[in-house]
Parts: C-alpha cells; sequence; structure tokens
C-alpha cells in the first residue's frame, strides 16, 4: 500500500464559454493528489494523508479520490477555506499558475494529524511539491517522513516504508532559493527514491551537467534518481549494496498533445504502482532490481505519463489502458525494447565536465512534445543500463540490433560509492 500526503487543491482553469468569452473550470488536483489517483486507477491500494476542506471545494476532492479507489481514512476534514490555483495554459508553453494559499486547509496539516501509527502494510510514502514551500505543513511533513523513514519494525515489511520524492519545483513559490536547496538536500537525505526533471536540476544545480546532478543526488543517501527528460524519456541511476551504479534509460511514446498537466505525477504514480504489482516495492528489492525490472517500469510511467498528456487536464490512465497502448513501429525509434536481456561491454573513460546541465526541456515527466523522436518499437533493442565502479563504467548493450543514441554515457570520474542506505 501507498501512502500519498501533500497539497490537494483545485486547479480553476480557463475554459472558453460560448457567446461570452472565457471562464475559469474548477478540476481537483495538486501533485501528490493527482498521484494518488493514478495509483488508484492502476488499481494498486493507496490512501491519501493530508487535510480537507469542508467546503463544496473540499467535498468536490474527496468525492474524487473516493471514485478512483483512493482511501481518504487519513483525511482530517476542517473548516478551512480551500487552497485554489488558477491555471493559464499555452500551446509549446508550461502552465502557468497563480495561488491561493493563505490560512487555506492543505497548507495548514499539523503534528497532530498525522497517524501515531501506519497500517502494517504501509510499504511506501510518496511526498513533494508545492506542499514544502509553506508552513506549517512542509515541517509537518518533514517530520512525518524522518519519522517513519527510519522506523525499524517487524510488522512494517523490510524495515522502513520506501520514501519517494518528487521536488515539482514551483520557482515563483520559493521566497529564498537558498534556505530551500538547504531543506531540499534535507528531504534528499531521507528519500529511497527521488523523481526528479532536467528543469528542476536547472534551478537546483544549474552548473552541473545531467550525470553529474543524479550522481550529487545518489552521494546523499537515495537508492534510485530518476530524472524526466520530456522528448528524451527519463534516465534513471540505481546504486547497488556494493557501490556500483546502474543507468537505465527509457524512451516516451509519440501521441498527440493536449496539454500537459499531471505527466509527472502520472508518471511518478504510475513508476510506483509498477513496483507494487511486481512486488519489488521493499529496500531490498529496489537495490537488487534488475536492469530489465528498472526498464520496463521506466518505460511503463513514459506510457502512462504519454497517455495523459493526450486529455484534457489530469486524467490518468488505468493499468490496462497502459498495457494495451499501441506503437505503431513505423512512427517509433529507441534502443531499448522492455524484457530483452542487455548484454554488457565496456565503455572507453570520459573526462568529467563541470559545465552546463543538459539542455532545457519540457518538465513534464513523458510528455511528448508536438513532434517525439524517441519512441520504443516493437522490434527495438533493449534497455541500456551501465554499471559504474570507481573509475569504471559499463554499459549494457541491447541484444536486439539497431537503436539509436539518446542520452550520453555516463562521466567516469563522477561516480559515488556511498555508504548509506534507504
Amino acid at each position: 500500500m501507498i501512502i500519498c500526503c501533500g497539497e490537494a487543491l483545485i486547479d480553476m482553469v480557463r475554459a472558453p464559454l460560448p457567446g461570452q468569452g472565457e471562464g475559469f473550470l474548477p478540476l481537483p488536483g495538486g501533485s501528490p493528489y493527482n498521484t494518488a489517483i493514478a495509483i488508484g486507477r492502476m488499481g494498486v491500494a493507496v490512501k491519501f494523508l493530508g487535510r480537507f476542506s469542508t467546503d463544496f471545494f473540499g467535498e468536490l476532492l474527496v468525492k474524487r479520490l473516493r471514485e478512483n479507489r483512493v482511501s481518504d481514512d487519513l483525511i482530517v476534514r476542517t473548516a478551512q477555506n480551500s487552497t485554489l490555483a488558477f491555471v493559464k495554459l499555452e500551446k509549446g508553453k508550461e502552465p502557468q499558475y497563480v495561488f491561493y494559499t493563505e490560512g487555506t486547509a492543505d497548507r495548514s496539516l499539523l503534528p497532530e494529524d498525522l497517524p501515531s501509527k501506519l497500517p502494517a502494510d504501509t510499504r511506501c510514502i510518496l511526498f513533494g511539491s508545492i506542499s514544502l514551500t509553506m508552513d506549517p505543513i512542509a515541517s509537518t511533513i518533514e517530520a512525518f517522513i524522518l519519522r517513519e523513514g527510519t522506523r525499524k519494525s517487524a510488522d512494517q515489511m523490510d524495515g522502513a516504508p520506501i520514501i519517494s520524492f518528487d521536488p515539482n519545483i514551483r520557482p515563483f513559490m520559493i521566497k529564498d532559493r537558498n534556505s530551500y536547496i538547504e531543506r531540499f538536500e534535507k528531504w534528499i537525505a531521507a528519500s529511497t527514491i527521488v523523481k526528479i526533471s532536467s528543469v528542476d536540476f536547472e534551478y537546483i544545480y544549474p552548473k552541473l551537467e545531467l550525470e553529474q546532478a543524479l550522481q550529487k543526488i545518489l552521494a546523499m543517501g537515495p537508492r534510485l534518481v530518476i530524472c524526466t527528460l520530456g522528448a528524451r524519456g527519463a534516465v534513471a541511476l540505481l546504486r547497488r549494496n556494493d557501490g556500483s551504479l546502474t543507468r537505465v534509460s527509457a524512451p516516451v511514446v509519440d501521441i498527440p498533445v493536449v496539454d500537459t498537466i499531471g505527466a509527472g505525477d502520472t508518471f511518478h504514480g504510475a513508476f510506483l504502482s509498477l513496483l507494487e504489482i511486481k512486488g519489488k516495492m521493499s529496500r531490498s528489492a529496489l537495490a537488487n532490481l534488475s536492469e530489465t525490472d528498472l526498464y520496463d517500469a521506466l518505460f511503463f510511467a513514459n506510457k502512462a505519463a504519454s497517455i495523459v498528456c493526450s486529455r484534457r487536464g489530469a486524467e490518468p490512465p488505468t493499468r490496462k489502458e497502459v498495457e494495451n497502448l499501441k506503437i505503431p513501429e513505423a512512427k517509433t525509434v529507441s534502443r531499448a525494447k522492455a524484457g530483452a536481456k542487455p548484454k554488457t561491454e565496456t565503455a572507453k573513460k570520459q573526462p568529467a565536465k563541470t559545465t552546463k546541465t543538459a539542455a532545457r526541456t519540457d518538465k513534464s515527466a513523458a510528455k511528448p512534445a508536438a513532434a517525439r523522436t524517441a519512441k520504443p518499437a516493437a522490434k527495438a533493442a533493449s534497455a541500456k543500463a551501465t554499471s559504474a565502479k570507481a573509475g569504471k563504467v559499463s554499459a549494457a548493450k541491447p541484444a536486439a540490433k539497431g537503436g539509436t543514441k539518446a542520452l550520453a554515457k555516463p562521466k567516469t570520474g563522477s561516480t559515488v560509492k556511498a555508504s548509506k542506505k534507504k
């Protein structure tokens, strides 16, 4: 079972009113909230932990959770108003937001609102997004993940649950960048999985290349870091118990885009859902995740996010919709085919660089831009992965022939060997 905690708000999305110009359509939203919906639609047990208003917007939020099989028994109700986020959508651009949060229900989550003990089947806690830019909710969630992330008990299956963090950074919500980064790195250190976008990296570590930023995150303690790259898919770096690093990338799927709301949230939810479905949602299982299993989870998440992009608003697909997604071979280019076993060979060493990070991409997890180039094909090759140890990098080549180069090989000299295990 997965618990999602953080903001739950109403997205006021601009919409045309026939004969009257434009108005705003109220839609339930918030990053952790959307992720909970995505998990529920995958058929995975999920609860939402938070503080909801008793106003009619709060009722709308609770109703949507229940309709999507998300349990609300960890939600506290209050007479405070619901948070409103006015959204402006423009073709080819990131959504623009204006938030109204002062004194609202979700941001007012307090320590006394937290359960003293979680259900014994809790395998994962997900947190992040704008809830971490506002108090008291930021401090409450921080205390919660620090408490649960260090808990060791026989009834909690493999010790503490996995802690999965998606910063989903909104710079306009951050008043003091340096203070935020200081807390951000504390949250990273408490996490097992970090799901982050290349645009997030540009805000947090603008002087680091992608590979350096990924390894910097792992050096703080997480087991797995995943970076979404917009049209270039997603890349993951997994730290093994011996300190070696396994690198896997997966492409996106070319589907016409309607809007990009909820892409990263859907990606995150789909990725965690597949781990849970396959029985890999534990700290020991994550440390021993095969390259194929990691690729399958990345590609599954990319497909789910691509589907949500083809719809208006945050409407994540079901598990069946993702599994049944047809990928015409003529329109796809990939270096990887899920399920094939990779062959390994030693890659040539390359000097590390400390220049600008990877090219700016769409912040959405796997939302295809109007023109996609990296797609998985039915006859494409298997997952690309690398295992790195101090000064040596091994790159996994696909078993099948073909494929194109989508991502740079990791730089030697920037590999790390961390002693912490999340």
